[in-house]
């Protein structure tokens, strides 16, 4: 069954304490190539059946108004995988 993979990120001109901490602590441990660090959602949905542009449609629809909160985050991606 085909996949389609949906990738939520914090807007850019946000905090991400997440992300932050994560990166603190690659620091701590000594891996400083690394600047910045900001942490998503992905989800992954399982489709019954032939993945058509209307159920690509679909998903990016459901990513828009129902995995994401369009106040503090965007979708930056939604992509079939098999």
């Amino acid at each position: 069954m085909p996949t389609i993979v949906v990738d939520v990120m914090p807007k850019a001109e946000l905090l991400d304490p997440q992300g932050k901490a994560v990166s603190g602590a690659f620091e701590r441990l000594g891996h400083t190539q690394f600047s910045a660090v900001r942490i998503g959602k992905r989800f992954e949905l399982t489709v019954d059946g032939e993945v058509t542009d209307e159920v690509l449609a679909s998903a990016r629809e459901i990513a828009e108004h129902m995995l994401s909160n369009s106040v503090i985050e965007d979708v930056v991606g939604v992509k079939v995988v098999d």
